[in-house]
């Protein structure tokens, strides 16, 4: 069973510190090992009018939002972080669960912000979804769950490589678009509402919950969902971390602790974690 990017990456700087080998000879090498996830991403996730990942996702915008000016769809991604602090601020009550879950149902804004995330642009980390397909494959993981999937990027990926896929949201205008860009590239994903519907028991052997856990108003009771919709045996994979971000006042979670207690406690066992370059983290269900 090969390694894992982040598992290579780690040994790499290992190696170096023992070997005496620059920083720079280091940083150049793990680049060519994370280019390795950047083209599967790539791959997967452009139009095939396309070639590059940015210009695709901005055309793909573009088509969905019915605007063909492409530096207009860019500045609304570059702004997407600043307008939902604005709406975040506006709309919801601390602390109140019917305000939160109407902020995420109600706003467009969350496409351009996990597009232009998605796009790489300005950091690297939606790779962990290269590195959690990876894993499945390892594992033989057939029946995926993308838990908070956003704008489908994860179910593009893993259902271009052939694993049955499930989206799972609160919001309907990310549901919408998720659907629309797989129909778009003729791959199929059910989708679940989380606001009316509930997860099936026992019919995954893989969960991802991708930068999910920080925006959730009770971690814990998802959890408990998450391993009812597990088969034993089977692997939640997730990045369980998050410190306060005054630009996002939407990651309302910072202590997982009570988190993991839980896991613990239904008897899930940590078997992976990147503790080099994105953090994530893999339990796997008794």
């Amino acid at each position: 069973m090969g390694k894992l990017v982040p598992d290579q990456v780690k040994e790499l700087w290992q190696l170096a510190a023992q070997q005496n080998r620059s920083s720079e000879d280091c940083q150049i090498a793990q680049e060519r090992l994370i280019d390795t996830y950047r083209n599967i991403w790539q791959k997967a996730l452009c139009l095939e009018t396309h070639q590059d990942l940015q210009e695709s996702i901005l055309w793909e915008l573009g088509q969905y939002m019915e605007c063909e000016d492409v530096p207009e769809i860019r500045r609304r991604c570059q702004r997407a972080v600043a307008t939902l602090k604005s709406e975040w601020q506006h709309k919801v009550a601390q602390g109140d669960r019917k305000s939160i879950e109407e902020f995420y149902d109600e706003s467009q804004t969350t496409i351009y912000e996990l597009m232009w995330w998605h796009s790489l642009a300005e950091d690297s980390s939606p790779l962990a979804y290269v590195t959690a397909l990876e894993f499945a494959q390892q594992q033989g993981c057939r029946h995926y769950l993308d838990f908070g999937a956003g704008v489908g990027s994860g179910g593009i990926l893993f259902a271009r490589n052939g694993l049955e896929v499930t989206l799972a949201d609160i919001s309907s205008p990310l549901q919408r678009f998720s659907q629309w860009r797989l129909e778009k590239r003729k791959l199929s994903a059910q989708c679940i509402d989380l606001k009316v519907e509930s997860l099936p028991n026992r019919a995954f052997d893989l969960v991802t919950a991708m930068d999910v856990f920080e925006h959730l108003v009770d971690p814990v009771e998802t959890i408990n969902q998450l391993s009812d919709a597990l088969t034993p045996g089977g692997f939640f994979f997730a990045r369980l971390a998050s410190e306060v971000d005054e630009e996002r006042p939407q990651h309302i979670i910072q202590d997982f602790k009570p988190t993991f207690e839980q896991l613990k406690k239904l008897g899930f066992v940590q078997v992976w974690q990147d503790d080099w370059l994105w953090g994530h983290v893999v339990f796997q269900k008794p």
